[in-house]
Order: structure tokens, then C-alpha cells, then sequence
């Protein structure tokens, strides 16, 4: 089983290290080591982690089993990209669950309790971006109500890459709708 709460300063170690490592098993095998390496050392040092959890227009949620970090997912507040009709959108920066854990709830149970804090914000819409050659994370997102919307470019090192705009609506009701 596993347990879900809020990052802490103190986990910006442990964070940037499951960060980097998700990261590369989940898109190495398919991009150059330079570009892999480029985008690691820019955004999962723990420094960079430890921003990410203390940002105001932001969140990070974390997954753990026995103390032992296993996924996590980081929110923004803010504008939507073109294409998404929204008066105040959150994002889904980022949603990793480490590979063992896979088809196992809780990447569910994160976005579950991303949609909590976006909902909290009182956001009408929430996205993300997601690479076009991850067909695994596009059918988790469908299955959740998401919704393709545009397109948009994600630097990977030198290469610029193309990422799925996905968005679904917020509804009152606590969950979320198509939209």
C-alpha cells in the first residue's frame, strides 16, 4: 500500500533523485544520452526540487510505501496555453510513479489528489503536455477525461520535441469533467 501527502523541503533530495531516474526509464531508450543528460542536470537537481516544492502558485504531491519515495506529481496555477478555453487553469507539470509501481492505483491516486489542490484553487480547467510518442500516458490521461487540445514544443537538450496539449474542465462537485 502506499501513502499520499505533501512534499516537504526535506524531500527535495529523495525527489530529484526519482525524478531523474523515472525520467530516463521512461524516455532514454528513445532519445540521445546528451539531450537526456541536459534536461536532468536543468530540472531534477534537488536544488531545483526544493523551488518546485516551495513555489506559492504551485504544489508537490508525493507517493510513498514504507518511507521510501515512489512517485509524485507537481502542479502549477496559472494561464492556460491557446486552445483551452479557461479562466484560471492549473497545470500538471509533472506526473511520474517509479516503475515497479506501474498499473498499481497510484498514479491514479496522485492525479486524485493534484485535481484536490487544483480544486482548492477554485480553477475552472487543468493540462499538461505529454510527449506524442508516450502512448502509454495519453491512454492513462483519456481514460481520466482528458481530452486532446493543441500541440506544443518540449526542449529536450537540443532537440525540440512534440508534446499533446491535454486539458479536461473542473467541475463543483469535487471531480472533474470532459471539456
Amino acid at each position: 500500500m502506499f501513502v499520499i501527502r505533501p512534499a516537504r523541503n526535506e524531500d527535495a533530495a529523495a525527489l530529484a533523485r526519482l525524478a531523474e531516474r523515472t525520467f530516463r526509464a521512461t524516455f532514454g531508450a528513445a532519445n540521445r544520452a546528451e539531450d537526456m543528460d541536459a534536461h536532468c542536470r536543468n530540472s531534477y537537481s534537488a536544488a531545483r526540487q526544493a523551488e518546485e516544492i516551495a513555489r506559492i502558485d504551485g504544489a508537490t504531491v508525493l507517493g510513498l510505501a514504507n518511507d521510501t519515495l515512489i512517485g509524485f506529481i507537481q502542479l502549477r496555477c496559472g494561464t492556460a496555453p491557446s486552445g483551452i478555453a479557461a479562466l484560471a487553469a492549473g497545470e500538471i507539470q509533472r506526473l511520474y510513479v517509479d516503475t515497479p509501481w506501474h498499473g498499481r492505483g497510484l498514479g491514479n491516486a496522485l492525479l486524485q489528489a493534484g485535481l484536490a489542490v487544483l480544486r482548492a484553487h477554485h480553477l475552472d480547467h487543468v493540462w499538461l503536455g505529454v510527449w506524442e510518442h508516450n502512448p502509454r500516458a495519453r491512454a492513462f490521461y483519456r481514460k481520466c477525461g482528458f481530452v486532446d487540445v493543441g500541440e506544443h514544443i518540449f526542449q529536450l537538450g537540443d532537440d525540440p520535441q512534440r508534446d499533446v496539449l491535454m486539458a479536461r474542465q473542473m467541475d463543483r462537485l469535487g471531480g472533474t469533467q470532459a471539456g
